[in-house]
C-alpha cells in the first residue's frame, strides 16, 4: 500500500474525479505527487484511495466508484468522497452542507446525467471539461498534464470556498443579533455577508423584508429573498416608480436628497448616507 496516495482512471477526465481528488488534497489526506492515473487493477490495489474507477464503493476500504450496477445512489465519486469526509469526522455537517450545495451536488448531478443546463449557463463541470484536450486521440502525457491543471484549479476553488465559508461564519453572531430584534429589516453598521447565516438560522420565517448596510462608501437598501434557493427573488420589491432611476431623477421621484441609484429589477437601491437609506426604507415600508 502506497500511503497518502490516490488512484483514478487515465484518459479523458471529468469534474467528479477531479473534485474527489481535490477534496482529498484539501484535507491533507493525500499528496499531489501521489495522485496516479490508471485503469490497471493491480496498480489501483496499491493506492490508499481510489476514485471513479475499480468498480467498488466501499468507504471502509477507501474505494469510491459509482459506475457499477450494484451502486444505485445519486453520488458521483465527488459526492462519495465528500460524504466520507463527513462520516469520518474530518468535516462537520455544516461544512458538508456548504460544499454540497456550493459545488458537489451539481457535480454529482452533471456526472449522472441529471442536469441539462439552459442556454448560456455554464456549470462547474463544463468548466472542468474545457481542460480536457480537444484532440480525441491526445497522448497520455497531454491528458495527464491537463488533468493536473484541472486538479490545481479545482483545489484552488475549494480553498476559496472554504475561506469564504469561514468568513461568513465569523459574522454569525452579528446576523443573529440583528435577527433577534424581529423587525421588518436587518441593519448592519458594516458591510458583511449576511445571507447564508440568515437562512441557516431560520430566515425563511423571519419577518425582515430588507437589509440596510454600508456599500462602497455609500449605503444600500436590498430586498431579502424568500429563501436561499430563491436568492434571485425578493419578498418585497422597491417602488415601481424608482426602477432604473439615477441621481437627480431618483432624488426627484423619491424626495430623498441622497438618492444615487435604484436597480431596474427593484431589488436594490444605493444612497449617499445611512440617514438617506433609512429614510428610503421607511418610505418603502409605508412608514412615511
Amino acid at each position: 500500500m502506497i500511503r497518502r496516495s490516490v488512484g483514478t482512471h487515465d484518459g479523458s477526465f471529468h469534474a467528479d474525479e477531479v473534485t474527489a481528488c481535490a477534496l482529498l488534497l484539501l484535507y491533507n489526506l493525500v499528496d499531489r505527487e501521489r495522485v496516479f492515473r490508471t485503469r490497471d487493477l493491480s496498480k489501483l490495489a496499491e493506492y490508499e484511495y481510489v476514485c471513479d474507477v475499480g468498480g467498488l464503493y466501499d468507504p471502509s476500504k477507501k474505494r469510491f466508484d459509482h459506475h457499477q450496477s450494484e451502486y444505485q445512489g445519486d453520488f458521483s465519486s465527488a459526492g462519495m468522497v465528500l460524504f466520507y469526509l463527513r462520516e469520518e469526522g474530518i468535516i462537520d455537517p455544516a461544512i458538508y452542507a456548504y460544499f454540497d450545495r456550493s459545488l458537489v451536488a451539481g457535480v454529482d448531478a452533471h456526472d449522472n446525467g441529471r442536469v441539462s443546463p439552459e442556454y448560456g449557463v455554464c456549470t462547474f463541470s463544463q468548466v472542468i471539461s474545457n481542460f480536457v484536450p480537444t484532440e480525441y486521440d491526445a497522448p497520455d502525457a497531454m491528458q495527464t498534464a491537463a488533468f493536473f491543471q484541472a486538479l490545481d484549479f479545482t483545489l484552488g476553488h475549494l480553498q476559496r470556498l472554504l475561506e469564504r465559508y469561514r468568513v461568513i461564519q465569523s459574522y454569525r453572531e452579528k446576523v443573529a443579533e440583528s435577527m433577534s430584534k424581529q423587525e421588518r429589516f436587518l441593519y448592519f453598521d458594516e458591510a458583511l455577508p449576511w445571507m447564508d447565516c440568515f437562512f441557516e438560522m431560520g430566515g425563511e420565517t423571519h419577518p425582515a423584508l430588507f437589509v440596510v448596510m454600508p456599500s462602497g462608501g455609500h449605503w444600500k437598501v436590498r430586498g431579502i429573498p424568500p429563501s436561499l434557493e430563491q436568492r434571485m427573488q425578493v419578498r418585497k420589491m422597491l417602488p415601481e416608480k424608482w426602477a432604473g432611476l439615477l441621481d437627480e431623477d431618483l432624488k426627484k421621484v423619491s424626495g430623498i436628497p441622497g438618492a444615487i441609484f435604484c436597480h431596474k429589477g427593484r431589488f436594490i437601491s444605493v444612497w449617499e448616507s445611512k440617514e438617506d437609506a433609512l429614510r428610503a426604507l421607511k418610505t418603502v415600508l409605508g412608514e412615511t
